[in-house]
């Protein structure tokens, strides 16, 4: 007998599809109001309105568009009440006054519209203005669609503390009326270093989430990368745009070899590499080489570095193959660009693969008792690994343990706790 749905299935239907197509809407509707906090504010009225009529007349062929067209409508009617927009919205032209009503639109906005919406909201969440922690938050907020646990959980802070700084950040930029555009010249270049950090942020939630029930978040990623390929066409002079353009192309190239047929995570090292995507590695090859060419000196950034590491992985044909020893040089260059106890726990996985896991076991337990990887799981899983190579299962057993207990995604805690099982 097939059970009956549960009665909170639509709406959690409902609340999926807003959650993949909240960042598009929200750049969408800020392009009408020019007001990032007003713009989430109408999508969420899109939701609510979603939520009142689709389980009542059935869910619309686009979902997506239906919610769109819908925030956009009430966004026209927000600034058809404001007499200082009544110009605005003769400049925005027939095409939304026209647009069809709610219940009959089966095509989304141009493509190119919404890459164009979203690397605004993006610059226009990275303004000077704001603190750097305001505007990392409040983009990934945005743009992103991460809740405030999410990203509290990212950057080890308070939940509350988030919560004030997105709030805060949305104020500002009204209180100053940023505009919501694309900057040029020298304003552009100040802005840059947060929105590439942002970019990066987005894929890494996507390419491995936080919490919750699935390892990867695919729309993530794609946003994150659809982004870096617009931002390397806008910017095609800035290595370490190029550079992060090919990291992420070269990430995602793995996505579906990193979960098993449950979903479960795959390890790099039993990875099957012919389901690699070999177009999506091109391209990062070729990325990688834009940003060398248009490189002025001054030695490779961050994300020109990290690139070259994923470009290593990706040229090994197995993992025993992998050059071990450019890849710890890489990560050395790396932690002295850009000193972090997290690529110090890369560059000992590195270091254990080129000289021994006693090489990248010392390297780890001079990080114990950092502050900043107090909460983070993946400090005991690496020692955990290094402990088994030695011999010590007795002790990775336990850093295993105390892994998982401090993971939030429920595929991760499930490889933790085997990898403690196997250890038994």
């Amino acid at each position: 007998m097939t059970p009956e749905p549960s009665a909170d299935a639509p709406a959690h239907a409902i609340e999926t599809v807003f959650r993949i197509e909240s960042p598009r809407i929200i750049a969408g509707v800020a392009r009408i109001v020019r007001d990032v906090g007003i713009a989430e504010e109408l999508a969420q009225d899109a939701l609510v309105a979603a939520l009142e009529q689709w389980p009542r007349e059935g869910v619309p062929g686009n979902p997506g568009a239906w919610l769109m067209a819908t925030a956009k409508h009430r966004a026209i009617d927000l600034v058809r009440r404001r007499e200082r927009y009544a110009r605005k919205l003769v400049e925005m032209g027939r095409d939304l006054e026209t647009s069809a009503p709610h219940g009959h639109i089966d095509e989304p906005a141009d493509p190119d519209d919404i890459d164009d919406d979203l690397l605004r909201l993006v610059f226009t969440a990275c303004h000077p203005v704001l603190s750097a922690e305001a505007r990392i938050a409040l983009t990934l907020r945005l743009l992103g669609g991460l809740t405030t646990v999410e990203i509290a959980r990212a950057y080890l802070v308070p939940e509350a503390t988030v919560a004030q700084r997105i709030v805060r950040a949305k104020r500002t930029l009204a209180a100053k009326a940023v505009a919501f555009e694309v900057p040029y010249g020298p304003e552009r270049e100040a802005r840059l270093g947060s929105v590439l950090e942002v970019i990066y942020l987005i894929f890494n939630e996507g390419y491995a989430a936080t919490a919750g029930d699935d390892l990867l978040r695919p729309a993530l990623c794609e946003d994150a990368l659809r982004l870096a390929r617009v931002l390397a066409e806008l910017m095609p002079k800035e290595p370490e745009v190029h550079g992060l353009a090919a990291l992420l192309e070269i990430q995602a190239s793995r996505s579906v070899a990193r979960t098993g047929p449950s979903g479960e995570p795959v390890l790099l090292k039993d990875q099957q590499r012919s389901r690699w995507n070999r177009l999506l590695i091109r391209r990062g090859f070729a990325a990688l080489a834009r940003a060398e060419a248009v490189s002025t000196g001054g030695g490779p950034g961050p994300y020109v570095l990290q690139a070259a590491i994923a470009a290593c992985h990706a040229h090994a044909y197995s993992y025993e193959e992998t050059d071990w020893t450019r890849i710890a040089t890489l990560y050395g260059l790396l932690a002295a660009r850009t000193p972090s106890p997290v690529v110090e726990l890369n560059r000992a996985v590195a270091v254990s693969m080129a000289e021994g896991p006693e090489a990248g076991l010392a390297i780890v337990d001079a990080l114990v008792d950092e502050p900043a990887l107090r909460g983070y799981y993946l400090l005991p899983s690496v020692r955990g690994d290094l402990l088994v190579r030695l011999g010590r299962v007795e002790e990775a057993r336990g850093e295993f343990e105390r892994a998982a207990s401090l993971t939030r995604n429920e595929r991760e805690r499930g490889l933790l706790l085997g990898r403690a099982e196997e250890c038994g």
